[in-house]
């Protein structure tokens, strides 16, 4: 399995950077692991907030494939421990997913063609984070996955 993170808009901290990065490069030890950032919509003043998530949406769309297991980075979504979400990983490779994509959308949510495509939804907190930082959240909770399946001594409990 490979997994994808697609998020709208660039990180812009060098700090939050090297985090990801770090996270990233410890990844590669497990699972073919890749960040794609789509840049964020130009004259957004312009436009409506609706706009701008049909706007995104489409663009989240175009970079997935028809065989991708899509999970959308959302408030509403399942909540989990990390203890269970190493286990949700266990699920999707068990079940020969090709490529999972998580997506971080934009500040609006999501539009809902980009619903209706998405298998899952996922909660980090009931807590509201800068899409930034919800980066490193998510590529530190993966690893933390990773190393929990393989019995790895980073996760305590």
């Amino acid at each position: 399995m490979k997994i994808k993170l697609l998020a709208i808009g660039k990180t812009d901290d060098k700090n939050l950077q090297a985090l990801i990065q770090t996270y990233e490069s410890r990844l590669k030890h497990y699972i073919k692991f890749e960040i794609e950032v789509i840049p964020d919509i130009k004259n957004v003043k312009n436009i409506s907030k609706e706009q701008q998530k049909e706007k995104e949406g489409e663009l989240i769309l175009k970079r997935i494939n028809p065989t991708d297991n899509l999970v959308l980075l959302d408030e509403k979504g399942k909540e989990y421990r990390s203890i269970e979400f190493s286990g949700f990983l266990q699920k999707k490779m068990n079940a020969a997913v090709k490529q999972m994509v998580l997506v971080i959308g934009g500040p609006y949510g999501f539009s809902d063609k980009v619903y209706k495509k998405a298998t899952g939804k996922l909660s980090l907190s009931k807590m509201t984070f800068s899409h930034q930082m919800i980066r490193l959240f998510i590529v530190e909770q993966i690893y933390r996955a990773f190393t929990i399946l393989k019995n790895e001594p980073y996760h305590h409990e």
